[in-house]
């Protein structure tokens, strides 16, 4: 039976909240995963996948230990993949009413979160060139224009901000790299300053939805979330 205590959840809906995090509590070793998500990690055998799934995991146990607010121990909360691959949320073994998001670049992890109902996808990527090649397989003609005007010293960072835009709604669709990145389509809004959110849109041609979301550049890296409904400002969920 699922806990009473679930229902404060249902107050939040008009908010996504977020979380980064850069390493794990050593002295908790293991103990804070599940028994299943123990078998998953002892099906990874390779150490750097190791090292990013346990990090997205512990990002999105703390984003939720805070987010909530009663999880007295980690171990309560399970994240499983579902068949699409992308995450849910489950506590003491009942699915919880909420949508997460996960992702993770350059050794940092990143949580969004929301509640159930809502199209949400989040998405974190270092700042680097790319080639001429991949903008040209991967972005539509209008963002191809956008990034040909763009400053030899901005170029770097609008290309890694409308790819992470994309990758924020494919998760939001949950079809992630499966779908063609060219279906969706990115604009974003000027930023306001470094280490704050700024807004950004994504339609989706097939289905003519419209994504409302932000971006913001940290630490080297771009942050982008996605919603539709489209959220309210992201709120921190660092303590």
């Amino acid at each position: 039976m699922c806990p009473a205590e679930m229902d404060p959840l249902k107050i939040r809906a008009a908010s996504v909240y977020w979380l980064t995090q850069t390493s794990l509590d050593p002295q908790l070793g293991d103990r804070w995963l599940t028994a299943g998500e123990q078998a998953t990690l002892a099906c990874l055998h390779v150490a750097k996948r190791r090292c990013d799934w346990r990090l997205g995991r512990w990002t999105a146990k703390r984003a939720l230990a805070a987010y909530v607010g009663f999880v007295s121990r980690l171990s309560r909360v399970e994240i499983r993949a579902a068949e699409s691959g992308a995450p849910e949320v489950f506590l003491d073994g009942c699915a919880a009413p909420l949508t997460l998001s996960l992702s993770h670049a350059d050794g940092r992890g990143l949580c969004a979160i929301t509640t159930a109902g809502v199209a949400l996808g989040c998405d974190l990527e270092r700042i680097e060139s790319h080639s001429p090649a991949f903008v040209a397989d991967y972005f539509t003609d209008d963002e191809q224009r956008v990034i040909a005007a763009a400053s030899a010293a901005d170029r770097a960072c609008i290309v890694t901000l409308l790819w992470s835009a994309k990758e924020s709604v494919l998760k939001a669709l949950r079809e992630g790299l499966r779908l063609d990145t060219r279906a969706v389509a990115a604009t974003f809004g000027s930023e306001r300053e470094v280490g704050s959110w700024s807004p950004l849109s994504v339609r989706h041609s097939d289905s003519g939805r419209t994504f409302g979301g932000w971006w913001r550049r940290d630490q080297g890296c771009v942050m982008t979330i996605a919603a539709d409904p489209a959220p309210l400002l992201p709120i921190s969920l660092k303590r």
